[in-house]
C-alpha cells in the first residue's frame, strides 16, 4: 500500500482513495474511462498503427513546452513528482499518439458523415422551457394562462416554478436533442411548435408537474456541435463491440 497525499502527519494511501471515490460514486465513471483508453491502445496496437520515433519526440518536446520543462533538471523533477520514470513517460505518450490514431480512425470526416446520413433525425434539436410545480390544478391553470399569452412564461417560471436551477432564468433548460426527455414529453416537444405551452407532465411518482415550451427549433445539420455528438457515438458503439471480444473484470 503507497501514499498519494498527506496533510501534516496524516497519510491518504491509495486504498483511501479508492474507497472515497466508491463512496462518492466516481469510481465507476473514472474505471470506464481507463479502460475504455486501454481497449483504444489495445486495438490500435492490434492493427500496428504506426507512432514513429520522431511523433514521439514532437510529443514530448510540446509537453515540456507546455510544461515549462526547460532543462534537464526540471523534467526529472517533473517525473518524481507524478511518481514516473522515463520509460512510464514514454510508455503514456506512446498510448496517448495510439489513442489518438485509433480515434482519427474510427472517427473519420467519411464515418461522421455516413452516420449522420443514416440517423440524422436523432440529432434534431430544440431550445426549451419549462416550469416545475407540486400541484396539478396549478400546472393546468398556468397553462391555460399560457395559451392566452405565451409571452409570460418567463415570468410565470420566475414567480412559480420548484426548479431551482432554472426559475431566475425564466425556466429556461437550453438546446437538447432526442433522447433527453421521456415517453409523451419527448414526443410532444419534438412535434410542437414554437411557443406553444405543453404539459402538464407527471413525475415518475406522480408529485410533481412539469409543463415545457419549445421557444426555437433547430433541424439536424452536420455543424461542429453536432459533429462532437456523432463522434462520441461512434467511438462509444465501437468500444461496446471491442469489449465483446475481451474478458474484462472488475477486481
Amino acid at each position: 500500500m503507497s501514499n498519494i497525499a498527506r496533510i501534516d502527519e496524516e497519510y491518504i494511501s491509495t486504498d483511501d482513495f479508492i474507497k472515497i471515490l466508491k463512496f462518492k460514486d466516481r469510481l465507476e465513471d473514472l474505471l470506464e474511462e481507463v479502460l475504455s483508453d486501454k481497449l483504444t491502445v489495445l486495438e490500435a496496437r492490434k492493427q500496428r498503427l504506426d507512432v514513429s520515433p520522431e511523433e514521439l519526440q514532437e510529443r514530448a518536446d510540446n509537453l515540456r513546452r507546455v510544461e515549462g520543462l526547460h532543462r534537464a533538471k526540471d523534467m526529472f523533477n517533473y517525473l518524481e513528482a507524478m511518481g514516473m520514470t522515463l520509460d512510464d513517460f514514454e510508455r503514456y505518450l506512446t498510448d496517448t499518439l495510439y489513442r489518438e490514431k485509433m480515434m482519427a480512425q474510427i472517427c473519420s470526416d467519411q464515418a461522421i458523415e455516413d452516420y449522420f446520413s443514416l440517423h440524422s433525425p436523432k440529432f434534431d434539436a430544440v431550445e426549451i422551457s419549462h416550469i416545475l410545480l407540486d400541484s396539478e390544478d396549478k400546472a393546468r391553470e398556468i397553462v391555460a394562462l399560457l395559451e392566452d399569452d405565451p409571452d409570460s412564461f418567463t415570468e410565470l417560471a420566475q414567480e412559480h416554478s420548484l426548479a431551482e436551477e432554472s426559475r431566475e432564468q425564466g425556466g429556461v433548460l437550453g438546446r437538447i436533442l432526442r433522447g433527453a426527455l421521456f415517453g409523451e414529453a419527448e414526443a410532444k416537444v419534438f412535434n410542437a411548435a414554437v411557443n406553444e405551452a405543453l404539459g402538464p407532465f407527471p413525475s415518475d411518482d406522480g408529485r410533481l408537474f412539469e409543463i415545457f415550451m419549445v421557444t426555437a427549433r433547430h433541424p439536424a445539420k452536420l455543424d461542429d456541435s453536432t459533429r462532437a455528438e456523432v463522434k462520441k457515438l461512434l467511438h462509444r458503439e465501437w468500444l461496446q463491440a471491442r469489449a465483446s471480444e475481451h474478458r474484462i473484470e472488475y477486481l
